[in-house]
């Protein structure tokens, strides 16, 4: 890759941000665990492939990635992550008996795309092959990578419609930075791709979201647990991975869905732990009496609501679940992830915004597999629905899966 002035006059100004932001990121909640790994290279070693997972869903990904890995010799592989919980993921469920003898692997905080910090990680770490899961765009990565020949993949590769039009807009930008593959889950993501990186061989791949649903098989000890805390005579129902933005929509949906079907025990899962905080308070503000998960000893003896506060238990807990919100969905958020509340068997309801999981969506709905709902109103009146009349949830199982 040829350099020239419009990339290295981009490049200075781009870490002169970067600089200034630092006070910033460092008293952000979710980027201070491991700060001082994202600001320095010296730690990092070689490896011959980098796979970067952002947070939670990418790191299940990257845990399926190195699994299905069988190589012929022996291989040095890095797997990165960005937050807490993608590093939590990775540690807990890439032990050293779960993966291919000849994996020599390092389980690393990415570094910020600061270009000198890039530049002194990519000269450590020289991988022959760099894959990004999903939407991992990092200007500063894209550019030392090429310099140091690294062939770039980008993997289960998604493009929301508010991403796409950002790109297209700094197109001028990521003409000179473009990945060699990007293996998209759906024709309208390969085309969204090709229209932003016009060199790229970009290609269409099977979402590897289905093969990361069995991916975290639950711990055996935390299932008995569960057994012993949730009472076996009142329906279980979850608010999962609820995002800030819709938590006073969610906080509604939980009174409604009380006081039509009091006789429940409702799990409220914030999607970020460090939210926790906020849906005490919000709890408490209006008197809801309500239990964190990790102060319950033993069984519950009544209807009870559950704030939980334990990190990684959320697809056990599908297991025991009547019924499912998952949330990210009553803003445009995104969406979360549908499929799996779904094959466990749970009655599961999404709100309007799903982009994310749009190239699954539209079968699962029209055979009622997952119901979608456009307003917090009609997802307590489908919640409640569910738990009046409950179906058989063997045949949802089957279906779903």
């Amino acid at each position: 890759m040829t350099k020239n002035a419009f990339i290295l006059n981009f490049f200075k100004l781009y870490n002169i941000l970067w600089m200034l932001g630092l006070p910033f990121l460092k008293k952000n909640r979710r980027l201070a665990k491991g700060f001082e790994h994202r600001v320095c290279f010296c730690h990092h070693s070689k490896a011959d492939l980098w796979i970067q997972a952002a947070s939670a869903g990418e790191a299940y990904l990257a845990i399926s990635l190195v699994r299905g890995l069988v190589p012929k010799k022996p291989l040095k592989v890095l797997v990165s992550a960005t937050t807490s919980q993608g590093m939590d993921i990775l540690r807990s469920n890439l032990r050293r008996q779960t993966f291919n003898h000849q994996i020599d692997l390092k389980i690393e905080w990415f570094p910020f795309d600061m270009p000198r910090t890039i530049e002194g990680a990519v000269t450590a770490i020289n991988p022959c092959v760099m894959v990004l899961l999903e939407t991992e765009i990092w200007p500063s990565l894209f550019y030392c990578l090429k310099q140091n020949q690294t062939k770039i993949f980008i993997v289960n590769a998604r493009l929301s419609k508010k991403s796409y039009a950002r790109y297209l807009k700094t197109k001028f930008l990521w003409k000179h930075l473009e990945p060699d593959y990007i293996l998209a889950t759906s024709s309208q993501n390969a085309r969204r791709y090709r229209h932003v990186f016009k060199t790229a061989s970009v290609k269409t791949m099977p979402n590897i979201k289905f093969d990361a649903i069995h991916t975290d098989i639950p711990d055996p000890a935390t299932l008995e647990h569960f057994k012993k805390i949730l009472p076996r005579a009142l329906p279980l129902t979850i608010l999962a991975s609820i995002r800030q933005p819709e938590e006073n929509e969610c906080l509604r949906i939980l009174k409604a869905i009380l006081t039509s079907f009091p006789n429940q025990v409702v799990a409220v899962f914030p999607r970020h732990m460090h939210r926790i905080c906020a849906w005490t308070t919000l709890l408490k503000d209006h008197k809801l009496d309500f239990q964190l998960r990790s102060s319950i000893p033993s069984c519950l003896t009544g209807p009870k609501i559950i704030l939980w506060d334990t990190f990684g238990e959320l697809k056990a807990a599908y297991g025991f679940a009547s019924v499912v919100f998952v949330g990210g969905s009553l803003k445009p958020l995104g969406g979360q992830n549908f499929i799996e509340p779904a094959v466990h068997g749970a009655v599961t309801v999404t709100g309007p915004y799903y982009d994310d999981f749009a190239w699954a969506a539209d079968d699962l709905f029209k055979k009622g597999i997952v119901i979608k709902k456009d307003h917090w109103t009609g997802v307590a009146q489908t919640i409640v629905e569910a738990l009046k009349t409950p179906g058989d949830r063997s045949n949802q199982k089957r279906m779903a899966q």
